[in-house]
């Protein structure tokens, strides 16, 4: 993949509004994996039945921290949101089966709205790019 695919986006200025929701909702969350290990970090993973949470807390919110950032400044977007894309994969995965089996499906859908909202707005940045207000939308 070349540099220009990686920067390419449409000139939409509505795309900075989904890049502000899942930009900052992914650096949160990935500054606060280190600031509460025990809850939000390798504990939560440990909880979960994660394998290797001391390694997997820290690496994952690395990957929020840097990806979230590098999509609010809109750079590197499609790129970006393709880690994203995967966590959240994998923490609904990991997370919300559990709540359906034991809870049923609606508290299951009531328990994972973040998750799909952070999913598909990370599905919508992987198709549609930064957008006008983006450092890619400037490079492309």
């Amino acid at each position: 993949m070349n540099f220009k695919k990686i920067v390419s986006t449409d000139n939409a200025s509505s795309t900075f509004l989904i890049r502000l929701m899942v930009g900052a909702v992914f650096l949160s969350e990935g500054i606060q994996k280190f600031l509460f290990p025990d809850k939000l970090g390798s504990g939560r993973f440990e909880k979960i039945g994660l394998p290797d949470p001391e390694f997997l807390g820290p690496f994952v919110g690395m990957f929020e921290v840097f990806c979230g950032a590098f999509i609010l400044i809109g750079l590197a977007t499609r790129l970006t949101s393709i880690p994203l894309i995967v966590i959240m994969l994998v923490a609904i995965a990991t997370t919300k089966g559990k709540v359906l089996a034991n809870d049923g499906f609606w508290e299951m859908m009531h328990g994972s709205r973040t998750d799909w909202a952070m999913l598909l707005g990370s599905i919508f940045l992987l198709i549609k790019g930064g957008g006008r207000w983006s450092i890619d939308g400037t490079l492309s």
